[in-house]
């Protein structure tokens, strides 16, 4: 299928877009089922911010309608590894990963994203928001869960104009209940290059992924899942 192929779309989305395996899958996903694609992405303080660049490229490959990077400086807050001068933990098993809330749990951070998808939605005139938040593979946080997703629905159509007046906002999570590697079969079905994509909450910076975080992991089982090799590793071993 080709995602890109969308030109004439009439009905528009925005995809928070941070420049990830998920939520690079999550925006082909919305490209195939024929939305205008408005990505949104996030320069929060994340130490991570090599992210960014891999969203820029993602928006330009998958030729999005738009692409907007707002500046929110959550370090101002901190409590995250992410955020704040804390160690990204490293090698943790499965078990680990889904038994606690890890530090590199960003406060409020989905909640935070999605108000301001809601309000680009309501300039577009748009209903419809997709994100690559995942339930089954993924490092614990409470806002990546399928009750968050109904309970944010639920408060956006009290919340807007648009929501009031009959046109409620849907947040499409096509992701949620997959796999990490059914994330990558779909992805590599869409034909996406995940070579352009970036994961690690603790890259060198060059952009180096560092193979050991959580979402390093997490990574790695979805490619070994899905029989594929993950092209982004080929870029640092020449």
């Amino acid at each position: 299928m080709d995602y890109a192929a969308r030109p004439d779309a009439e009905k528009s989305a925005v995809v928070l877009l941070s420049g990830g395996l998920d939520s690079t899958t999550a925006a082909a996903v919305a490209l195939a089922e024929g939305f205008r694609v408005h990505a949104l992405s996030f320069n929060y303080g994340q130490r991570h911010k090599v992210e960014l660049e891999s969203a820029s490229r993602v928006a330009e490959s998958l030729k999005l309608a738009d692409h907007k990077v707002i500046d929110i400086d959550l370090r101002a807050f901190g409590g995250s590894a992410l955020t704040a001068d804390i160690a990204v933990p490293k090698s943790r098993d499965s078990a680990q990963m889904s038994r606690d809330i890890p530090v590199t749990y960003v406060p409020a951070r989905n909640t935070i994203f999605l108000s301001f998808a809601l309000a680009w939605c309501e300039v577009l005139n748009s209903t419809d928001i997709f994100v690559g938040m995942n339930a089954l593979d993924y490092s614990g946080y409470p806002d990546c869960r399928p009750e968050f997703v109904s309970a944010y629905e639920q408060m956006a159509r009290l919340a807007t104009k648009t929501g009031i007046e009959g046109g409620p906002l849907t947040i499409h999570a096509p992701l949620m209940h997959m796999s990490k590697g059914d994330i990558v079969r779909t992805g590599l079905a869409l034909g996406l290059d995940y070579g352009m994509t970036s994961s690690c909450y603790d890259p060198a910076t060059s952009g180096q992924p560092c193979g050991l975080c959580d979402s390093c992991q997490l990574r790695a089982k979805g490619f070994a899942e899905a029989g594929a090799a993950d092209p982004l590793l080929s870029r640092y071993r020449s």
